[in-house]
């Protein structure tokens, strides 16, 4: 695919920038060496390779969620200073 003038206008004008004459030319090279680099990908043979989302195998870090601390709610509440019913008492903050 041949990058033109008016390629590179439509790309630069749907990512929001304004390119000097300079900036146009840098990005009409740098567009097709990218370009060119994708032709040489899709020549590689890839038969029986299993597509994968990551480069290397992903696994969950995450511990299980353990509840550790159970069903201590005078505990809790001991330091509030209000309560009423086995709740925290707050100031109302919406009429």
């Amino acid at each position: 695919m041949q990058i033109t003038d008016e390629t590179i206008k439509y790309v630069s004008a749907l990512a929001k920038l304004q390119l000097t004459k300079e900036e146009e030319e840098r990005a009409k090279v740098d567009l097709g060496n990218i370009l060119g680099y994708m032709e040489t990908m899709n020549e590689l043979d890839t038969t029986g390779i299993e597509p994968m989302s990551h480069a290397f195998q992903v696994s969950n870090v995450f511990r299980e969620d353990v509840v550790t601390n159970g069903d201590d709610r005078e505990n809790l509440l001991s330091n509030a200073p209000a309560q009423k019913d086995g709740c925290f008492v707050v100031p109302k903050t919406v009429e």
